[in-house]
């Protein structure tokens, strides 16, 4: 399943990237799924994603917790809880 992941703020400075193109495995179908999965990548990856680092997440811009569910095509943004405007 291919999905859209986009990062803002620090997590985009910390990542060096606004955005990318992920295609998942199956067992990666749920927000909260994503984040381990992105943290499985080590290095930076593993800090911004870190389980105790507060990281909010939207599903096609929408506010979502951990367990909403990923479908193929959907845009993921992952940011810090404050960012300005």
């Amino acid at each position: 399943m291919k999905v859209k992941v986009l990062f803002f703020a620090s997590l985009r400075e910390q990542l060096g990237r606004p955005q990318e193109e992920l295609e998942l495995p199956p067992a990666v179908n749920t927000i909260g799924a994503l984040r381990d999965h992105l943290r499985a990548r080590g290095g930076e990856w593993a800090s911004v994603f870190a389980p105790n680092r507060p990281v909010r997440a939207a599903l096609n811009q929408d506010m979502v917790q951990a367990a909403a569910t990923i479908t193929a095509g959907d845009e993921v943004a992952f940011f810090p809880p404050v960012t300005g405007g």
